[in-house]
Formats: C-alpha cells, sequence, structure tokens
C-alpha cells in the first residue's frame, strides 16, 4: 500500500531493517506492508504454527464465513435504497403526482437525515450488542410499504449502521495487504444492486395492474420482503469478531491475534469506548480527511444510482428497456473494480488508484457534458459505463485505505462510522442535483458531479500527504532516539496514534 513507484520498494526494505535494529517492529504497522505470506503451509516466521491447517485455507474458511453473508445483506440493503429510481420510470411519479418540481428530491433526501445522525451511535451499538445481532435488525426493520416520506425516513434509520459497520467487522479479520479485494468485493454489492435491481425491475414491472397494484408497487413489496425473509435466517449466520467466533480453533484464533497485531498492533478488544473515547479519536485532523475524501464520492455515486434510469429513459427508450440498458454499466463497474483491487492489492498501493478510477469518471462526465442529441445516445450511453466504473472503483479503495490505517477497535470503530455518516451528507447534495427540469442533459447535475469528483480527488491528494508526513516524522524521532515510551497495552489504545505505527499508502 504505497505510493511510492514499484522501484522505491528497495529503499523501504531498507529502511525497515534499519527501524527493526532501533527497536520499532513491524508489529505496529508499516508502509510497506511486507512480504506477502502466500506460500501453502508456510507462515511469517513471528506467527504461532498452524499444525492442523494452512494459513491459506484458514484465510478461505474466514473468507467463506465473513465475505458471502455480509455481501448478500448489504445487496438487499442497497436494493432497497435504490430500488426507488427503478420505481419511479414504472409511474411512482405520476400515480403519486410528485412529478413537478423537487418533491421527489426530497423523498431520495429524507432518507439520509437519520441515515447520517445515527451513524456514530450504530456502531457504538454495534460493538456491544455485537455484529449478528445488530446488523440483522438494521436489515429486518427496513420495509417500504407505507407512505413515501415515512417509509424513506424509516428506511434510514434502520438502515444507519450497516455500510460502516460491516467495513469495520471486516477491517478486524484482515492485514492491510489482503484487505483490498474483500472490500472491493463486498462492496460490489453496490454494483450488483444497480444490476440486480434493473434487471428485477423489468420483471416486476410486467406485474402492473396484478391484484390492483402498479408496476413499481410490486417493486417495493417483493424486495422489501425478501429483505426481511433474509434477515432472520442471516440472525445466525453473520459472523462476530476474531475473539468470540465459535467457528475458529483457539490455534487458528490465537495465528489471526498475532497476524494482525504484527501488521497493525493489538486491537484492544475489551477497551472502553464511551463518549470521551469518541470526542478523542476526533483530535486526529486524518479522522476529517477520511470523511472529506468519501464524502466528495458519493455524491456521484448516488447521483448515478438514483439518477441513472431517469437519464437512460431520456434517450428515449421504454419503461422496460430502460431497466435493462441500466444493468451493462453496473456490470461494468463490478469487473473494473475487481481489477482495481487486485491490481492495488498485488503492487501495494491505495493512492495511485482512487485517483485513476476518478480521472474516468470526470472523463465520462466530460462527455456527457458535452455530447447531446438523441443521434448520440450511444456515446451518452457509453459515457455512463465511464462514470459507473470510475466511481465504484474509488469508493471501496478510499473506504479500505482510510478503514484498514486506524489501528485498534477503538479508533476503526468510530473512524469507520464518521467517514460513513460525514460521507452521506453527499447523498443529500446528489438528491437536488439532477431535476427534472434540467433533462435531458442534466447539465448542473454533471457539473456537481464533476466538481466533486475533484474535491474528493484533493481531499485524497491531502490525505496521503498528512499520513506522509506523520511516517516522516516518526521515522525521524526513531533515527534520533526520541520515540516516547509506552507499554504493549498503551500502544494499543493508541492504535495508529502510537509512535511505533507506519501508515500505509
Amino acid at each position: 500500500m504505497l505510493i511510492e513507484l514499484r522501484e522505491a520498494a528497495t529503499s523501504h526494505t531498507f529502511l525497515f531493517k534499519e527501524l527493526d535494529k532501533a527497536g520499532i517492529t513491524m508489529g505496529q504497522g508499516a508502509q510497506s506492508l511486507g512480504p506477502q505470506d502466500d506460500n501453502e503451509g508456510q507462515v511469517a516466521p513471528d506467527h504461532p504454527p498452524l499444525t492442523n491447517t494452512t494459513e491459506r485455507k484458514l484465510m478461505a474458511k474466514i473468507d467463506w464465513h465473513t465475505v458471502p453473508c455480509l455481501c448478500i445483506m448489504y445487496l438487499l440493503a442497497l436494493l432497497d435504497r435504490v430500488n426507488i429510481s427503478n420505481a419511479a420510470v414504472l409511474g411512482l411519479k405520476q400515480d403519486l403526482h410528485i412529478f413537478d418540481g423537487t418533491k421527489y428530491n426530497t423523498a431520495l433526501t429524507i432518507f439520509f437525515v437519520p441515515y447520517i445522525i445515527f451513524e456514530i451511535p450504530s456502531n457504538v451499538l454495534l460493538k456491544k450488542f455485537k455484529p449478528h445481532v445488530w446488523l440483522t435488525i438494521c436489515q429486518g426493520l427496513v420495509s417500504n410499504w407505507g407512505g413515501l416520506i415515512t417509509t424513506r425516513c424509516f428506511l434510514g434509520m434502520f438502515e444507519t449502521g450497516m455500510f460502516p459497520g460491516c467495513f469495520y467487522l471486516l477491517g478486524m479479520w484482515y492485514k492491510r495487504s489482503e484487505a483490498q479485494k474483500r472490500f472491493s468485493f463486498f462492496f460490489s454489492s453496490t454494483t450488483l444492486a444497480g444490476a440486480f435491481g434493473g434487471l428485477l425491475a423489468s420483471g416486476l414491472g410486467k406485474m402492473d395492474g396484478v391484484r390492483g397494484y402498479s408496476g413499481w408497487r410490486w417493486v417495493f413489496i417483493i424486495e422489501g420482503l425478501l429483505t426481511c425473509v433474509v434477515s432472520f435466517v442471516w440472525f445466525f449466520v453473520i459472523p462476530g469478531f476474531p475473539e468470540e467466533v465459535k467457528w475458529l480453533t483457539e490455534e487458528e484464533r490465537e495465528f489471526i491475534r498475532v497476524k494482525l497485531a504484527k501488521d497493525t498492533g493489538g486491537a484492544a478488544h475489551d477497551a472502553k469506548l464511551g463518549c470521551r473515547e469518541v470526542l478523542d479519536v476526533f483530535k486526529d485532523y486524518k479522522i476529517f480527511l477520511g470523511g472529506l475524501m468519501y464524502f466528495g464520492q458519493t455524491v456521484t455515486a448516488y447521483g448515478y444510482a438514483y439518477f441513472a434510469p431517469s437519464i437512460i429513459k431520456s434517450y428515449g427508450y421504454s419503461p422496460i428497456k430502460t431497466q435493462l440498458y441500466s444493468i451493462p454499466p453496473w456490470v461494468a463497474a463490478l469487473g473494473f473494480s475487481m481489477f482495481i483491487a487486485t491490481l492495488s492489492d498485488k503492487t501495494r498501493h491505495r493512492f495511485a488508484f482512487t485517483i485513476g478510477p476518478m480521472l474516468i469518471a470526470m472523463a465520462g462526465f466530460g462527455i456527457l457534458l458535452n455530447v447531446h442529441g438523441q443521434s448520440n445516445r450511444h456515446v451518452q450511453y457509453g459515457a455512463l459505463f465511464l462514470v459507473a466504473s470510475g466511481c465504484y472503483s474509488a469508493m471501496p479503495v478510499i473506504v479500505c485505505w482510510f478503514t484498514m490505517n486506524l489501528g485498534g477497535h477503538r479508533r476503526r470503530n468510530v473512524g469507520t462510522a464518521w467517514q460513513g455518516g460525514f460521507g452521506n451528507i453527499g447523498g443529500i447534495i446528489s438528491t437536488y442535483s439532477f431535476l427534472e427540469q434540467d433533462a435531458p442533459e442534466y447539465r448542473p447535475g454533471n457539473i456537481i458531479s464533476v466538481s466533486f469528483l475533484c474535491f474528493s480527488s484533493a481531499c485524497c491528494i491531502a490525505y496521503f500527504a498528512a499520513v506522509w508526513n506523520d511516517n516522516r516524522r516518526r521515522n525521524q524521532a526513531a533515527a534520533t532516539g526520541t520515540v516516547k515510551e509506552y507499554s504493549e497495552s498503551e500502544k494499543d489504545l493508541l492504535g495508529d496514534m502510537a509512535p511505533t505505527y507506519r501508515y500505509a499508502y
């Protein structure tokens, strides 16, 4: 996870050999994440031995227990969140008489009010009530059956802990060099929800008139029922933290504990987390940069998720064809996101893989701003591939980079909630970016999206500069022997604020 190019790897290796001589171990994190332990049956020298399995098999076991169930849960949550865009194409605006003015945009906005307010309290409750209790309740209580404003408000309230809670949980299982593919695969739930939502809506739209209900109503009813049914099963499936789960042997549990401590320091799993501890986290300005990086991205991402069907419909397609045409850009985004994640883990960089995809998204918006007319609709449609691929590839890298740089349960708990909560304020801006009166070109919305992509890029540069500077200062302190001494338990509580911790970039 470096921004330096590959040729800088040799100097980093030398640096950390010197730090080891100075008494600063890789156990408190590092710029370069060290050699990958990819050989089956072998472990890093400082790891306790595995006698009944191999590290590769253990990681596969962890993947199987954590990633798929979180992906499915978040996919359904996203489906319930953005299916209003599919319903709008199928006649929701006309039936509810909200096709004029900004009433529809207000219905989108109301979701984010409780979603943002309860983000940090929800992550604190996740720590207290354990993941299998809190996350399933957040999902199982969502419903799209009542009045539009009321249900959107409750939807935001009960989904509030879903996103940061899942990233927080994933972050407590993997080393930083292992995390990006898992984070991006989890985040692919977003693109899968977009693709699956369009496909499902195209089928449910044909139920128009069944039992006297419009097609858009069936979208809410069927997808809401699916979420509620799955949530009851998922209560027994969602994993906990490594210190708690029963499907790990004590040998495996100790292996994971030492492995993660070697990468990012001790987790301080039992550390107190009250109001004072939460406020202490915000004394670090990098926490605010983490929220700002994500904030700029959410404006663009939610703008696409909520309004892509309407934009595609403006090209002259029927409602059913619009749903089907909305699928390919999401599929492309999924493939490109996993490609970026694999490349990011392989090269151990993060920063470059936030900026690159955002430039691709900017290119897509540039086309949308300059190419118009029905005769060019295929070019405009192609630009949506660039927008979706760029936005939804940069977002998981930003979240993974920030989350995995936070050391310990306390800072990671609060930091991920802050990033998700503050970042989703961008969702409010996005809902008023693409107004009905601006169709079919949606010029203001496209300009706003490009502007916030530039803002997010600037914040990523600032965050990179911040962690690079912190590492430089700590390296200088180590070289001069002025590092303040802390006990191991104190280092665990300090997390990434410990002087022996090195950030990854």
